[in-house]
């Protein structure tokens, strides 16, 4: 089995929809087996810059991971269908094995 990572900005659209809630929905279309989103506390990026979205006055962007699991075709099908429709963000793979 294959785990996509997906690290985008909480604030991106696609369209006038939440990009996250637009992986969502494309994850949902292509049968992915589940997905989960996870609010990070702190980061950062290719700047080195720490992101402090939840600082008091912060006007940074809250760095969101969308990650999901299926079987290693799938995963490789939907990143490549994805990748078509969004160029942005950061993905990395695992393999994993389902216990």
């Amino acid at each position: 089995m294959t785990q996509a990572q997906v690290y985008i900005d909480k604030d991106e659209l696609k369209g006038t929809q939440p990009l996250y809630e637009y992986i969502l929905r494309f994850l949902i279309e292509h049968k992915i087996k589940g997905a989960t989103i996870f609010h990070g506390k702190i980061g950062y990026g290719a700047s080195r810059y720490l992101n402090r979205p939840h600082d008091l006055f912060s006007f940074d962007k809250i760095p969101l991971l969308i990650n999901f699991i299926d079987e290693d075709e799938k995963v490789k099908s939907v990143l490549t269908a994805l990748r078509k429709v969004y160029k942005g963000g950061f993905i990395v793979t695992n393999q994993v094995e389902k216990w």
